[in-house]
């Protein structure tokens, strides 16, 4: 898998713990400049979160830059920044925009909640598609799994389920990862 080259577009999906994000680092592992952008935010006073963050940034090597954002369509757009980019992850991406947007809440979904996140949906499948840098982005796979007991739960993996796709379909190469075995999805033409 590390000596598989990334392509210009590459949408790296799976569920929880399958190894997705150790593979979408792995593409990108021949370069020493990259542009990691990790959209998890912080959690104060979360040790488990935490710990995980500092795994992935000890995982990284030394020489990629951090950013810690969910600006990405900016990212997308800076074309001066020869340095490939790794989003991590999509999926954290959607829970801070749908923070934002107030979308938890069954009124504020019903009363333009649900309008506002699928404009930044649009808006970032779209910069996904236009950007001139090399992406790969991870997000997760749960259309999958249980079915989620709440509104908000179904609203949140049916808002991701349909950014996934559109990400998906102006990628390159789509890889499923499950249980650290990577699947191609769509695998790069040529």
């Amino acid at each position: 898998m590390a000596d598989v080259p990334a392509l210009p577009r590459t949408l790296v999906l799976g569920g929880a713990r399958s190894g997705k994000s150790t593979k979408a680092e792995q593409l990108l592992a021949r370069y020493e400049d990259v542009l990691y952008v990790a959209t998890s935010g912080t959690r104060d006073g979360d040790a488990d979160w935490a710990q995980r963050v500092a795994l992935h940034r000890d995982r990284r090597p030394a020489s990629w830059r951090t950013a810690e954002t969910c600006g990405l369509e900016a990212v997308l757009a800076d074309d001066r920044d020869p340095a490939p980019v790794l989003i991590d992850c999509l999926a954290l991406w959607l829970t801070a925009v749908m923070d934002e947007c107030g979308a938890w809440d069954d009124a504020v979904w019903a009363d333009g909640g649900e309008e506002a996140v699928q404009a930044r949906c649009a808006a970032l499948a779209t910069a996904w598609a236009g950007t001139r840098r090399q992406v790969v982005a991870v997000s997760n796979e749960v259309g999958m799994g249980v079915v989620p007991a709440t509104a908000s739960g179904r609203r949140f993996r049916d808002t991701l389920g349909r950014l996934n796709m559109a990400v998906a379909d102006a990628s390159e190469r789509v890889l499923l990862v499950v249980a650290g075995q990577v699947l191609q999805v769509k695998p790069a033409a040529g």
